[in-house]
């Protein structure tokens, strides 16, 4: 017996050293040539441009809210939107078709796709005066599917939801429960589309440059993705070839082992 339970700590022992391997700390750390220093936050081009299939919370206010009340009925195109947990929200929301347009309450059909929410509020607005409807009327949109991924080697791979409208990196990744220790800190990849195109970007979070990249703030429907580092693959690797062979050479052993003690 006692011959078994040694072959089986050495078998717990040889596996644990096939899939653990050392990582270089340099790698393993956030901004390495960082010392006092102080950076302009890169804050242009963060207003988005609606596009089809966005969700918009629209509302409008005025010195009569009776009066204000019938364009905040949501019309027949209005939907719910459903959370991470596909739970209803209690908020509804206009979704913008694939012909780019709205369906307003009074003002019927707008075209919302490829404007920025301060133009289609001026155009609401607008359009609210103009057939003398409400006076002086204040119009405010906010998206309601403003949302980044975060995927790979994080603790919480998640689509996040935001509602301020403005996230950054290093707050997606927090939210996604940081990066594990096999994560690829320095090799991030940012998908992100403009002007219909998808983009590829990298991004190095051991340098202090993410905080002068026009990648630190995200955008709606960002997609992060964390590589795996060359540990894990190196691990993933080394446990496929030599585990098998290992998990047979005990098997042969605790086989004859047991033949003596009979």
């Amino acid at each position: 017996m006692k011959s078994l339970k040694k072959l089986g700590s050495l078998a717990v022992g040889l596996t644990f050293l096939l899939i653990s391997a050392c990582t270089s700390s340099k790698k393993a750390i956030y901004f390495n040539d960082i010392n006092k220093a102080e950076f302009t936050a890169q804050l242009e081009s963060l207003e988005p441009v609606i596009q089809s299939n966005d969700l918009l919370s629209i509302s409008v206010t005025s010195l009569n809210p009776e009066a204000s009340e019938v364009f905040n009925s949501l019309n027949s195109n209005s939907v719910r939107p459903t959370s991470a947990t596909n739970n209803i929200s209690n908020a509804a929301g206009y979704l913008v078709d694939t012909e780019g347009n709205i369906k307003f309450p009074y003002l019927g059909s707008i075209q919302a796709a490829g404007m920025s929410k301060k133009a289609l509020q001026e155009v609401i607005r607008t359009e609210i005066v103009k057939r003398k409807l409400l006076k002086d009327p204040i119009v405010d949109i906010r998206y309601m599917n403003y949302k980044v991924s975060v995927l790979g080697e994080v603790a919480n791979p998640a689509v996040l939801t935001v509602p301020n409208e403005k996230i950054t990196l290093l707050e997606a990744l927090g939210l996604a429960g940081d990066l594990t220790i096999y994560g690829s800190r320095d090799n991030i990849l940012l998908i992100r589309e403009e002007d219909g195109k998808k983009k590829l970007n990298r991004i190095d979070l051991t340098s202090n440059q993410i905080f002068t990249s026009p990648y630190y703030y995200l955008k709606s429907n960002d997609i992060i993705y964390v590589e795996p580092n060359k540990t894990k693959i190196a691990n993933a690797s080394a446990t496929r070839q030599w585990l098998p062979v290992i998990l047979s050479a005990l098997s042969l052993a605790v086989i004859s082992v047991d033949r003596l003690t009979r």
